[in-house]
């Protein structure tokens, strides 16, 4: 940062404007009066200004600012303490230094420091903490010096270049359980086995589901049995699973970033989350979590693509998969055909967890076509009137609410669409304002009877 006269002549505080205009005020009324004490008590005033700005001008600085962010990335919610490092890079030292840090609102107020006579080549370390109330990636900084006459009246202000990243993950919760097993995967390397197929009366058979594809029914079979009876192909096995998140804004009640509701905290939560959409951005990063420890190979679609790694291809690790559903954002899409076409492609006959907000039969048809495997399919749907309820009651709340007849229409939905995936072999839980993930985790792979996961993952008796 460097200072001039000029950016000094404009920077008349509150305090330094009065006094100039008082300081006019009475060399009028001394000139029209011809009262020379007037006029000399005027000039006095006025020189007060000139002599301030003359003042704070001639202040000569350079310095320089070097943030770390310990940690650099942090949870939702979780706090991370940032040293500042503040060089003074004159041959002179440095005058009295108001300093101000640069953040976003979702990282909490901006810190503000005072440092007097800093050195020449002299380094003064500052420290504060911020809170990531928001996903994203934020940006720290850059510094605002402000430099003050005595008199307060004049008052200059530099902003500089530097900014130091802070990226805010979803929070991850502890589930419990071992979740959906892996499932008939489309190659590459991992554990491999075969379903066991060594002729037209040993084949391996499951009973029609609702949307499988007629043309892998067992005819065979289904005389002898009387029931639909549909053929499983031998396919190569790995471990995979696949996520489907809902980002459409549409499907959301969205809280906004001045919304000023309180969220319900289900048992304590210090950082509930404000809306249905960071509830199921939450569950992904949970649920993804999980099915990572059991050494899934995971894919994550969204309603806009699918989310890749750096690389651009290829599954998501543990931390590619917090930095991606960091970034994600509601998206304008009105339906759910292009995800699910996207699912279609990348899913193969591996488990499906689907992470839903208001969906309707339309929503729910495709997806029920495109899930014709084996593996048993987990679906979430989110209860978009338990947030409209949430938002109410709250200081400023700003979250739009619900009729009555909405909710209904909602509710009605939301529990057709559960029907018509159970009616398909799905697994399927609502999830709620006033519920962690972790029940609804609990609830949804409870009485599945699914072999245990890896290391780390509990089991409830």
């Amino acid at each position: 940062m460097r200072g001039g006269l000029r950016a000094a002549l404009g920077s008349l505080t509150r305090r330094g404007r009065a006094v100039a205009a008082g300081g006019g005020t009475l060399l009028l009324l001394g000139a029209l009066l011809g009262e020379r004490s007037l006029v000399q008590l005027a000039v006095f005033v006025l020189a007060l200004p000139l002599l301030s700005v003359l003042s704070v001008g001639r202040q000569r600085f350079r310095l320089s600012s070097r943030r770390t962010a310990t940690p650099s990335r942090v949870e939702r919610g979780a706090p991370a303490d940032v040293l500042l490092e503040v060089t003074n890079t004159d041959r002179h030292p440095g005058g009295l230094w108001l300093l101000s840090e640069q953040l976003p609102a979702d990282l909490g107020p901006a810190p503000r420091f005072v440092v007097e006579r800093l050195g020449s080549r002299s380094s003064a370390p500052l420290h504060y903490r911020v809170r990531g109330a928001r996903r994203g990636r934020h940006l720290l900084g850059p510094l605002r010096l402000r430099l003050v006459d005595p008199f307060g009246l004049v008052e200059r202000t530099v902003t500089g270049t530097g900014t130091t990243p802070l990226l805010v993950l979803p929070r991850v919760r502890p589930l419990r359980g071992a979740g959906p097993a892996g499932g008939h995967g489309e190659g590459a390397d991992g554990s491999r086995k075969a379903v066991a197929v060594h002729g037209e009366d040993d084949v391996s058979l499951r009973p029609y589901r609702h949307g499988d594809d007629l043309r892998k029914v067992h005819w065979r079979a289904t005389a002898r049995t009387g029931e639909l009876m549909v053929r499983l192909e031998e396919r190569p096995w790995r471990s995979q699973a696949t996520l489907l998140l809902d980002t459409r804004a549409r499907a959301h009640l969205l809280a906004g970033r001045r919304d000023g509701a309180v969220p319900v905290s289900p048992r304590g939560d210090p950082s509930p989350p404000p809306d249905s959409l960071e509830w199921l951005v939450e569950a992904a990063a949970s649920i993804g979590t999980l099915l990572g420890r059991r050494g899934s190979v995971l894919r994550v679609v969204t309603d806009t693509g699918e989310l890749r790694p750096a690389s651009g291809r290829g599954s998501l690790g543990p931390d590619e998969l917090l930095e991606q559903l960091a970034l994600v954002r509601p998206s304008r899409a009105t339906g759910l055909g292009p995800a699910v076409e996207e699912l279609d492609r990348v899913a193969g006959e591996g488990p499906v967890v689907c992470l839903l907000g208001a969906v309707g039969p339309d929503d729910v048809d495709p997806l029920l076509r495109a899930r014709t495997g084996p593996a048993t399919d987990v679906a979430v749907l989110a209860d978009i009137g338990s947030w409209a309820e949430a938002g109410r009651g709250g200081p400023g709340a700003g979250r739009r609410g619900l009729s009555g007849a909405a909710r209904a229409e909602l509710d009605r939905q939301r529990e057709e669409c559960a029907a018509l995936l159970r009616a398909a072999g799905w697994r399927v839980a609502t999830a709620r304002a006033d519920l962690p993930v972790e029940r609804v985790w609990t609830e949804l792979v409870r009485g599945v009877g699914l072999p245990a996961g890896g290391p780390g993952v509990e089991v409830p008796a």
